[in-house]
């Protein structure tokens, strides 16, 4: 392979491509170049250099702009070939400069955190409900950070002169609350916006075109989409970049080549995944709506394949009951997923703070797969128990038929 740089080759690229397209050949465009189809896996830890001033004079390139070093590759944390495929794929699906992996979405949030604090720009303005883990990083205050919590009409209002970040993930882990992105971005003014978008992935929303500066992904989740795969990533300009490469490289939270050949295979599929489970989340709502054993049902009007419902029983029952879906954390798989977020993703989150953001004690999360509608209902169907005599379930989120994004 060629190893010249740990950059993707992709200036084969001459016109706009469909996201779809993309999805297949971005961070692949050297391919046929090198008479290869299938991208190669580095698992170098280290190179060999006989340039000692040469190298020299690259890493302190680095470690001024964190810039990616010219030439070949330098050492395992400084940089790989195979990851940089898939960072250069996902920024291109997200429509941004750059993307910087790490081997997880906490340590992809981490250095964002750190990068702003390193600057003196500890405060973050946050909106609930973020992912468990998330809010507890920012409530613990763990990297030094301290955090305002608002809703999306008070973020102008919570700003201050050492705000270094707003945060909003939307649609919101567990409730699949939605945020009007472009008006919070507004709200910003210079303060950079960092969107979380696992749950939407590029597929259903760009959330740079709507003025986010920095898009978080779990890549654990849809990116990867087998549950076979732990890494997160940060799309973002190359300015903020650089400083992010410096953070990993100096914090060790590097992504693994093989996981970064995953997810660029995983990306390959992204477009059809969510496509297909989005259909049967979305014929599911409309089951669950109609239900007289469900009080609730939450789904994000961009549509997707996560589904929140609150049932009237024991939601520890449902949990129980299942035999198709598995009951299981996580999500974006190609099987279906449930859990019940205030025992497990959200349990570390204050139990007054959980409810105030939507998370009852009865809501269920659950994670759409790729299996046949009929199965996973019937599955469904069983677990929520025998039905009253009389009632009427609600519907979703204040719209009658939750239609797909198109």
């Amino acid at each position: 392979m060629d190893t010249t740089s740990t950059r993707a080759h992709d200036d084969v690229r001459t016109a706009p491509r469909a996201l779809a397209t993309e999805a297949v050949h971005a961070g692949r465009d050297d391919l046929a170049r090198q008479g290869l189809h299938a991208p190669p896996i580095d698992l170098s830890t280290t190179y060999p250099s006989y340039d000692s001033r040469g190298e020299a004079a690259r890493i302190d390139a680095f470690a001024t702009t964190g810039a990616e070093p010219d030439g070949p590759p330098v050492y395992g944390r400084l940089g790989n070939p195979t990851v940089a495929r898939f960072e250069t794929a996902l920024a291109r699906l997200e429509g941004t400069e750059a993307a910087v992996a790490f081997a997880s979405g906490m340590a992809a949030l981490s250095a964002v955190l750190l990068v702003r604090g390193s600057m003196g720009l500890r405060h973050v303005v946050a909106v609930r409900p973020l992912y468990g883990c998330s809010d507890h990083l920012l409530t613990a205050g763990l990297l030094g950070s301290e955090v305002t919590w608002t809703d999306p009409a008070g973020v102008a209002d919570a700003l201050r002169p050492d705000t270094g970040l707003v945060l909003v993930e939307s649609p919101a882990n567990p409730t699949l609350a939605e945020v009007d992105l472009r008006a919070v971005a507004h709200a910003c003014g210079s303060v950079p916006l960092l969107v979380d978008n696992t749950f939407a992935t590029p597929v259903l929303q760009r959330p740079a075109e709507q003025g986010a500066r920095l898009i978080l992904h779990s890549a654990t989740k849809y990116l990867g989409g087998h549950g076979d795969v732990l890494a997160g990533v940060v799309a973002c300009d190359e300015e903020f970049a650089g400083r992010l490469r410096q953070v990993r490289f100096a914090t060790g939270g590097v992504l693994h080549p093989l996981a970064g050949y995953l997810l660029l295979r995983g990306l390959s599929t992204l477009h059809v995944r969510v496509r297909a489970a989005s259909a049967t989340a979305a014929e599911l709502v409309r089951r669950l709506a109609a239900d007289p054993r469900v009080a609730r049902v939450h789904y994000p009007r961009i549509g997707g394949a996560m589904v929140a419902f609150e049932v009237y029983g024991d939601p520890h029952e449902v949990i129980g009951a299942v035999r198709l879906i598995t009951p299981a954390v996580s999500l974006g798989s190609v099987d279906t997923l449930i859990q019940h977020p205030a025992s497990i993703s959200h349990r570390i989150v204050d139990a007054d703070d959980r409810r105030g953001a939507g998370v009852s004690d009865q809501l269920l999360r659950m994670s759409v797969g790729l299996e046949d509608v009929e199965d996973l209902w019937s599955d469904l169907d069983a677990a929520l128990g025998r039905r009253p005599d009389r009632g009427a379930g609600n519907c979703a989120n204040n719209h009658e038929a939750p239609a797909l994004a198109n």
